[in-house]
């Protein structure tokens, strides 16, 4: 028998979900509060990244956030304030910033980004869709010996991992993007990457979505969740009551204001990132991330996205110039011939990526309800995982062994 399910949430994670849920029979339904054209999924950096198996919360990254609190240009700004949940989140990041914790986290991490390079590349191939897809790699480009050297430990690092890695000197890197004109010292390649365009591929899923049956509800907000006996028994929008044999909670940022509502808490805060597209040649062919700037480069399908930034500070999207501008200015002064104009940070665009305490998402069901499947706290790896954690919540859901161990993703793990 198929089982009904309610996707809550139209972001790459849902739509994914929605996607593999359809695969095994289920009968789907996606709501979502917007009309699914913006948001993180459509304003990333389009990365599918086995490189990035280092979380957010690692040794250093406290001190380096101290030090940027007080400055609004920083990569990673923490607007401090006096808000409960924002307080136990920040506590827990502390907790979670320690080596042995990393360590752990490492495997995980990687193993869930190439299980979802691979599912891209398995849609890609399939005839489905039509969508942009390269797996160029990633340069990880520095332009000081100290970030360099620190980069290289992680290329080491993805070495002993089973990735391709390597050391490149600002000669070898000109030669395989011979006209970006680069202003560094030197990169480390990770040849694992794959990159996107995101907002071409959502609207491109949705479509196959529909054409397979599943509903969509958007520009409806649910606004409660009803539970009888540890099961969610219906959800209900600003519109109507819907009911179903299961629930995933895909709603990135906003999912801890809905898992409240169940009695479950899982800490996710906000972290607003920036995006700046420029609509003409900029001779840029590879992806790169300008480390000490933290801004990611993606030559994307008829544009150059540069994307960047880390702010925590809650659920809003107000721009902020300075941010904007920080990131084009990073661009210029490692592109030598590259110019934004005020225009393009005009058009400047934000989205929230939902950050969890120790870098890992929550994928998997809670304890606390037994028909709720939560799928959130991606942070900046929410489109390279989309895939991955789709598969896994259908896997879950029609009772399949699940291609994962989902134990280090457990929402009802503690900090």
């Amino acid at each position: 028998m198929s089982k009904q399910v309610i996707v809550i949430g139209g972001g790459i994670i849902g739509l994914s979900s929605a996607y593999y849920l359809q695969k095994e029979g289920c009968e789907v339904v996606v709501v979502d509060q917007s009309n699914m054209d913006a948001g993180a999924s459509h304003v990333n950096a389009g990365y599918v990244t086995p490189s990035h198996f280092i979380p957010l919360a690692s040794p250093g990254m406290i001190t380096k956030g101290l030090k940027w609190m007080f400055n609004a240009a920083s990569p990673f700004y923490v607007k401090p304030r006096l808000d409960i949940d924002f307080l136990k989140w920040a506590w827990a990041f502390k907790k979670s910033a320690t080596a042995s914790k990393v360590e752990r986290a490492i495997k995980p991490i990687k193993d869930i980004n190439l299980l979802s390079r691979d599912l891209y590349e398995a849609m890609k191939v399939s005839g489905d869709f039509n969508f942009h897809y390269e797996h160029k790699g990633l340069l990880m480009c520095y332009k000081t010996d100290k970030t360099g050297e620190e980069e290289w430990k992680v290329g080491q690092r993805g070495i002993k991992e089973g990735l391709k890695v390597e050391q490149l000197s600002a000669e070898e890197v000109s030669k395989i993007e011979p006209k970006a004109n680069l202003n560094i010292k030197g990169a480390v390649y990770f040849h694992s990457d794959a990159h996107m365009t995101p907002n071409h591929f959502m609207p491109e899923m949705i479509t196959y979505l529909k054409s397979k049956g599943v509903v969509f509800f958007d520009n409806e907000k649910v606004i409660d969740i009803e539970v009888a006996n540890g099961k969610i028994v219906q959800v209900i929008t600003d519109k109507q009551s819907l009911r179903a044999d299961e629930v995933v909670m895909a709603a990135g940022s906003w999912s801890p204001l809905l898992t409240k509502k169940l009695g479950l808490k899982i800490p996710v805060q906000a972290g607003k990132g920036y995006r700046i597209n420029v609509n003409r040649e900029t001779n840029i062919t590879l992806p790169a991330i300008l480390c000490e700037a933290k801004v990611a480069v993606t030559p994307m399908d008829g544009f150059t996205r540069f994307a960047g930034t880390m702010e925590i500070g809650g659920i809003n999207h107000n721009i902020n110039p300075v941010r904007v501008n920080a990131i084009a200015s990073a661009a210029q002064s490692y592109y030598n011939n590259l110019e934004i104009t005020a225009e393009e940070k005009a058009n400047a665009s934000c989205g929230l990526r939902p950050c969890t305490p120790d870098g890992l998402p929550y994928i998997g069901k809670s304890s606390k309800c037994n028909n709720l499947t939560i799928a959130t706290g991606h942070a900046m790896m929410g489109w390279s995982l989309g895939p991955a954690t789709g598969k896994l919540v259908s896997e879950l859901i029609v009772d399949r062994k699940t291609s994962l161990n989902l134990e280090p993703f457990s929402p009802d793990r503690r900090f």
